[in-house]
């Protein structure tokens, strides 16, 4: 660790605090051969601070650094004590939670009550949940004959990749790791070239958790140059990708053209919430708006399709709009804001396109619909109605705080509907009836459906997608599956 390592940046609120620009690799700050990126603030549009990026050769250090440290250290720790280490890991970010939250909120634009309360506490608790399993991942013995004795290894891969998005630093970190670590394997990570600071902070208190060097390797770049070099590699076994459905597809062929690596992909999505005329409207409203608002809209599961029974269109709309309006824009850092930037002025200016777009195509422009303020990337919370499910503000990813609106008359009508659409990650239905909820939950081609609620998450509750939301299940004890081979080993009883 250098003083050109360190930067002293400073928040909204005069807090100063110093934070890495050098890459983590074999648990040391090393200058990166890249570009520089300069990470900029969106609240301010003001840049924080500019951080190395990986190169070829980076990507290359990083990844034996994990190789070596595989094969010579980590696959042969006890699995207990891989539990202690990442217990450790979140003792030490349950002591730093309010220094990873400021950085989240610092460089993302969320709110800051959000990030700790939410985003690092949920981490916390994954990690917690992970560390448990590590001692408890078992194969099978298998009666097959007499004279032979079979059973199972569950085994590590050995090197992961992972490429991880920019609207939960932390948060999607830490779905790749927590498995990752607990089932024995080492990883390299490359963050978001817009969200790198928080995951340097993270690496800061791997090293003093006392994970040996080459456990894990930090690194940021850009997704065509670093991220390509990643997902290329030959000594990466896995990639583990949250990100766009486009960029999904150039992992799966750089997989195909390296070493065919095994892959899970959480991608796109473009998820339906139906609202049946017979749910508690007032609770309906309440969750599909959180569904859709929460984090700025940037959710890949985002509720962003909310069909509504046509008898109960105008008193949905009225709870709906009740709940918009109390919502708080502004500085991530004041204590009552809900929602704060969009992440970047590309994101920003795609999602006023997609709101101009929509009023092209012959949707009405229920409430919002422009820029708040004269600085910094905010968006009003925005509603579309009377929209087509052939419109593309019905059928893309916006990704931001924009929901279309339809209505349907039956439940087999809402159901073709919501499935009408490339993704598939989640979607959810609002009702008092157990009949209806349990039919539309079977029928739905979604990886995960609420019903009475959206947007609930539990570390125990594995989370993934269908068709074009890619593949592979994050969380629970499912995600151990994606981390780990299975071994047969059948043994000759000699002598018998």
């Amino acid at each position: 660790m250098t003083e050109s390592d360190l930067v002293t940046v400073r928040t909204s609120t005069g807090k100063e605090l110093k934070v890495h620009t050098y890459l983590f690799i074999n648990n040391e700050f090393v200058p990166g051969k890249g570009p520089k990126i300069e990470t900029i603030n969106p609240t301010t549009e003001e840049v924080i601070c500019a951080v190395h990026s990986a190169d070829a050769s980076d990507v290359d250090a990083a990844v034996e650094s994990s190789h070596v440290c595989f094969e010579k250290t980590w696959r042969k720790v006890a699995p207990s004590e891989r539990g202690r280490l990442i217990n450790k890991l979140a003792d030490l970010m349950e002591r730093d939670k309010d220094e990873l939250a400021t950085l989240e909120a610092l460089d993302n634009g969320k709110a800051f009550t959000v990030a700790r309360d939410i985003d690092i506490t949920d981490s916390i608790a994954c990690y917690r949940y992970f560390a448990g399993w590590a001692d408890k991942i078992h194969g099978k013995t298998i009666d097959t004959t007499f004279d032979k004795w079979c059973y199972t290894r569950h085994e590590p891969l050995g090197v992961v990749g992972a490429v991880i998005p920019w609207n939960y630093p932390i948060m999607m970190a830490t779905w790749k790791f927590a498995p990752a670590l607990a089932a024995g394997n080492c990883i390299v990570m490359k963050t978001s070239e817009l969200t790198p600071l928080s995951a340097y902070k993270f690496a800061e208190l791997v090293k003093e958790a006392g994970f040996p060097a080459g456990v894990v390797n930090i690194i940021t770049g850009y997704g065509y140059t670093t991220g390509s070099f990643l997902s290329s590699h030959k000594k990466v076994s896995k990639m583990a990708f949250t990100g766009s459905t486009l960029t999904g597809r150039k992992i799966m062929e750089a997989s195909s053209g390296s070493n065919l690596k095994k892959l899970q992909l959480e991608l796109g999505g473009k998820s339906a919430q139906i609202v049946c005329a017979d749910a508690d409207l007032d609770n309906a409203a309440l969750h599909a708006h959180g569904g859709i608002f929460n984090n700025h809209g940037q959710s890949c599961n985002a509720g962003s399709r909310i069909l509504v029974q046509e008898s109960v269109l105008d008193l949905f709309l009225q709870h709906f709009v009740k709940y918009t309006k109390d919502i708080k824009l502004g500085d991530p850092f004041a204590e009552d804001t809900f929602q704060g930037p969009q992440i970047s002025k590309a994101q920003f200016d795609k999602i006023l396109g997609y709101i101009e777009l929509g009023q092209k195509e012959g949707a009405t422009l229920y409430y919002g619909g422009k820029r708040y303020g004269d600085k910094g990337y905010f968006i009003e919370p925005t509603i579309f109605i009377n929209c087509k499910n052939s419109m593309r503000i019905m059928q893309e990813e916006i990704f931001g705080p924009v929901v279309a609106i339809t209505t349907f008359k039956t439940i087999d009508e809402a159901i073709e509907i919501a499935n009408d659409s490339d993704y598939g990650l989640a979607g959810g239905v609002y009702t008092s009836n157990i009949d209806t909820a349990i039919k539309v939950s079977n029928e739905l081609k979604a990886g995960t459906v609420w019903v009475n609620c959206f947007d609930i998450f539990d570390q125990s509750t594995p989370f993934g997608g269908y068709k074009q939301s890619g593949f592979g299940k994050e969380l629970g004890k499912y995600a151990l599956q994606e981390y780990t081979q299975v071994k047969v080993v059948k043994i000759q009883r000699l002598g018998l």
